[in-house]
Parts: C-alpha cells; structure tokens; sequence
C-alpha cells in the first residue's frame, strides 16, 4: 500500500524577489497567515524563511523569526519546517541559529556545496520594486552555496542538541554520496528524510530521468531506510515533477519559494492555490493526502509541544 502523500508549502523562500510577483508574503503575520491557508489546502508542513517586513529582503534575524514562529503555530498545527538555507551572503552560523533558538520539530540540511545562480532573472524582470533586488540577483553570478564537510558537521550536531530532525536537501547527485559518508561515519542515523531539489541553476535539472536518477541511487545507497521528496523549481516543473513524484511514491513540494505560477502566463494568487492543485492531481493518482499529524507519525517528529516558540 502506498502512503499517503505528504504535501510541503515553501511559503516564502530567499530566491523569489518582490518584484516578480505582488502575491509574495513578507511579513510575519502575511507569512503566518499564507501557512494557515496552505495547511488549510491541504499542506502537511510549511517550510518558513523570513524577511525584513520592510523591504522583503531575506533576513536570518532571530527576532522576526520567533514573532513568525510564534504566529504559525499559533493559527494552525501544520509541521514547521525552518530553513537553514537563509539568504545569500549569510554566515554558516547565522543560517543555523533558528534551530538551537526556536528547537523547531524539523529543518532543512543542505547537503553539500553548490552555485546557486538567480542572475537570469535579471534578464526577466522589468521594473524592481526596491533597490536591493537587483543587487542580490547580480551577486549570485559569483556565489557559491558553503556546505563544507564542516559545516555538514555543525549544522548536524546542532539539530540533534536540539532534537529537530533534518530535512536533507538534495541539488545533485554527489549530495547522496555526501549523506552516504555521513551515515557510514555514524553522523547521521538511518532513516532518513530527503529533499530532491531540482532546478536550481548550479544543481541537478528538473527532468524525469534526472529524479530517476536521485531515487535509483537513494535506492543503492539507502535501500528502504529513506522517504522522499520533491520539489521542481518553476513553472510547469513543480506540477510535473510533483505529478511524477507522487506516482513513484514519493512526497511534494510546492509553494512560492519555488514557483509563481498556477498556470502557464498565470500568477499564483497564494501557495494555497498551488497546494489545491496538487491535491487535486494526487488525488487523481489515487494518493490521499497526509494531516499534520500523520506526517509526524510517518517522519518520526517529536511534536509540536516540544519546540521553544
């Protein structure tokens, strides 16, 4: 029997600029509010970034973190899931700080050093809406996504202190290899819960046979001790891959981190509206869709009474 499909909402992200879409929450209670609405759809977790409530811009700033936090949790029961990605240009510690902070039920894990371009969106966007977009689209051209076998370590001691299991983001194929070495080391323990993140400029594309790739491998490296998800970087990736994902067994991410659009030349008014259509397609494929609380059961969280917010 194939279980039932758990749906994550990346509400708000730090590679979607204002400028490209007037649907993009920014602040705490616009974020808090989206969440309460995707789980409303249908979302299982939200997986939260913040931002300067002022200008948008991707902040690590503890503070806004813990009012969004305290907000989320306060308006659903929906998995949180915070991002340890942060924004470019952000310190290894600045980036990790929310876990032992806040002890969140779950965070992602980046699972190795990448490029991660967004410069092309230059070439895209028209008029910006405040000064910063530019400037932070451009300084990706020359960035490097930091996750040193180091870092890998840190990030990794961090969660278990603070027993928030890690979301184990995956750019490309070398990331399982990095994960196989970690779990052969006795770093990281079995079973695991992984991201297929495609699409990114830098990482892995997002194509059917590059996903079969990931899971064939995920397969010889880890056999049944994982569960998986996937997350297809734009329009129409995130349906596609979303479709191809559920079909395999596996889970999805959709949201507006990801993706702006609901249709081809159509904006998404909310990351409810991109939950309910993948709702609808899993439930074409005969997956019911996973609550909160039985995400929990099947990824093993220790529940939302023992975070710190």
């Amino acid at each position: 029997m194939v279980e039932k499909l758990i749906i994550t909402a990346a509400i708000t992200g730090a590679i979607t600029v204002p400028a490209q879409t007037p649907y993009l929450p920014i602040t705490p209670q616009q974020i808090a509010e989206e969440s309460a609405r995707a789980r409303d759809a249908g979302a299982a977790i939200v997986h939260i970034h913040v931002r300067n409530p002022e200008n948008g811009m991707p902040t690590s700033d503890l503070q806004i973190f813990g009012e969004t936090l305290a907000l989320i949790k306060a308006k659903t029961d929906a998995v949180i899931c915070t991002s340890t990605g942060g924004g470019l240009g952000m310190t290894i510690e600045q980036r990790v700080a929310v876990v032992p902070t806040y002890q969140p039920e779950m965070a992602s894990f980046n699972m190795g050093s990448i490029n991660f371009a967004l410069h092309p969106l230059l070439k895209r966007i028209k008029e910006f809406k405040y000064p910063w977009e530019a400037k932070y689209l451009e300084m990706s051209r020359d960035f490097v996504f930091k996750n040193t076998f180091a870092d890998l370590e840190y990030v990794l001691k961090t969660m278990k202190d603070s027993n928030t299991r890690p979301e184990l983001e995956i750019y490309d194929v070398g990331h399982l290899y990095n994960t196989h070495y970690l779990v052969q080391e006795g770093l990281l323990e079995l079973p695991l819960h992984m991201q297929f993140v495609m699409g990114v400029l830098g990482g892995i594309e997002a194509t059917f046979d590059d996903l079969m790739h990931l899971k064939r491998t995920a397969d010889r490296l880890f056999g049944d001790q994982y569960t998986w998800s996937v997350i297809g970087v734009g329009y129409p990736a995130e349906f596609h891959l979303g479709t191809l994902g559920a079909m395999m067994g596996g889970h999805v991410r959709v949201g507006l981190e990801d993706n702006i659009r609901i249709a081809k030349g159509t904006l998404a008014k909310s990351n409810a509206e991109l939950v309910e259509k993948m709702v609808r397609i899993a439930r074409e494929l005969g997956r019911e869709v996973a609550s909160p609380d039985e995400a929990r059961k099947m990824l093993g969280l220790k529940g939302r009474e023992k975070v710190k917010f």
